[in-house]
C-alpha cells in the first residue's frame, strides 16, 4: 500500500514507517505542497487542469487517481484542538472524510471510521495514519443506505470509542445522467438513501449519545445552490440536507448540540472519476473557478475541525462553503 504525502514538517506523524493495523507496510511518496499554514499562492498550490482522462470502478480508490488526492497525509498539522473528543466520520477512507479522519486524530480525536467493504484498502491506510498519532480507530465497514447498518454502525462507534460527541457525515452517492429519463427508481432511491436517509438515520441514533458540547456536520454541495442538469438527484439530495442542517439545528439547540453543514465545490476526489461525471469532463474538471483548480481534501479538513471544536460555538444552523470562488447565496 501506498500514501501519497505531500512535502511539509515532520512534525504530527508525519513521515516515517507506518503499518496498517493488519501489519501491511505502507509505503510513503512525497510530493510537494506544504502545511495548511504556510503561506502561498492558493492558484498553483494543487494540481490544476488539464488531468488525464480517466475512470474508477465504482465507488472508487483513491490511490488510482491521477494525480492522487492530498488529504493531509503529511500537510496537516494538528494541535490538540479536538483534544478528548470521540467522533464517528462517513466516508472516512477516501476523499473528504479521509481528510477529516487524518485532521481530528491529529487535532487529538479518536476516530470511528465507515466505509464500504470494497474501499477497506483506503480505510487500512486511514487507521494506520490515526493509530501513528496515537490515536484510537475504529473501522467500521457497511452500507450506510441500509437502516439496519446506520442503527449498528453508532452503536458499535459508542462502544468503541468509549462516546460519542462528534457526527461527520460525508459519504455520498452521486452518479451523472445526461436526461432525467435516463435515471432509473433504482439510481433515484440509492442516491436519497445514502445521503438523505442515512443522515435521518444515523442523526437519529446518534443524538441520544450525544451530551451537551456535541457536534454534528453534514456535507451537502454548491449543487444544492447551482444544481448541474447531469446531477439531477444528486444534487436534489443536497438540497435537502441543508434544509434538514437548518431544521436539526434550532431542534438541538436547547440540549446544547449544534449541527452545521459544509458545502463543497469541485474537489479531487474518487467520487468524480467513478461516475460522478462523465470522462470527458474530467480533464478540465475544476478549471472554471475563479481559482482555477479543483480544491483538494485536505483544503476542507480545517473547517470542519473548526465545527467540530469548541471554536465554533456560537456557530449552528450554518452551511459554509468551500468552492474556490464560486459564491453561494
Amino acid at each position: 500500500m501506498e500514501v501519497d504525502r505531500p512535502a511539509g514538517d515532520a512534525s504530527n506523524g508525519a513521515v516515517g514507517d507506518l503499518r496498517s493495523s493488519t501489519g501491511d507496510a505502507i509505503a510513503v511518496k512525497i510530493s510537494s505542497s506544504k502545511n495548511q499554514y504556510e503561506m502561498q499562492d492558493p492558484t498553483k498550490q494543487y494540481p490544476a487542469p488539464p488531468f488525464p482522462e480517466q475512470t474508477l470502478p465504482h465507488p472508487g480508490i483513491a490511490r488510482k487517481m491521477d494525480p492522487k488526492p492530498d488529504h493531509g497525509e503529511e500537510s496537516y498539522q494538528g494541535f490538540g484542538r479536538l483534544k478528548g473528543r470521540k467522533a464517528l466520520i462517513t466516508g472516512a477512507d477516501s476523499g473528504i472524510g479521509r481528510a477529516a479522519a487524518i485532521a481530528f486524530a491529529r487535532e487529538g480525536a479518536d476516530v470511528a471510521l465507515s466505509y464500504l467493504e470494497s474501499e477497506g484498502a483506503d480505510a487500512r491506510e486511514v487507521v494506520a495514519l490515526i493509530e501513528k498519532e496515537g490515536r484510537t480507530a475504529v473501522a467500521l465497514p457497511g452500507n450506510i443506505a441500509d437502516e439496519v447498518f446506520c442503527a449498528k454502525l453508532v452503536r458499535d462507534a459508542h462502544k468503541g470509542l468509549g462516546g460519542l460527541d462528534v457526527l461527520v457525515l460525508v459519504a455520498g452517492h452521486q452518479k451523472t445522467q445526461e436526461s432525467i429519463a435516463d435515471i432509473t427508481t433504482e439510481q433515484f432511491d440509492e442516491t436519497f438513501k445514502t445521503n438523505v436517509y442515512a443522515m435521518f438515520w444515523l442523526c437519529k441514533a446518534a443524538l441520544p449519545h450525544m451530551p451537551a458540547g456535541s457536534t454534528i456536520i453534514n456535507t451537502a454541495s454548491i449543487q444544492a445552490y447551482e444544481p448541474s442538469p447531469t446531477l439531477l438527484d444528486y444534487a436534489t439530495t443536497k438540497a435537502a440536507i441543508i434544509n434538514f442542517t437548518k431544521g436539526l439545528a434550532k431542534q438541538v439547540a436547547s440540549k446544547g448540540i449544534r449541527v452545521n453543514c459544509v458545502a463543497p465545490g469541485p474537489v479531487w476526489t474518487p467520487l468524480q472519476p467513478s461516475g460522478g461525471q462523465s470522462p470527458e469532463k474530467i480533464p478540465d474538471f475544476g478549471g472554471k473557478t475563479p481559482l482555477g483548480r479543483p480544491g483538494q481534501p485536505a483544503e476542507l479538513a480545517p473547517t470542519y475541525v473548526l465545527l467540530a471544536s469548541q471554536e465554533s460555538s456560537y456557530i449552528t444552523g450554518e452551511t459554509i462553503g468551500i468552492t474556490g470562488g464560486m459564491p453561494l447565496p
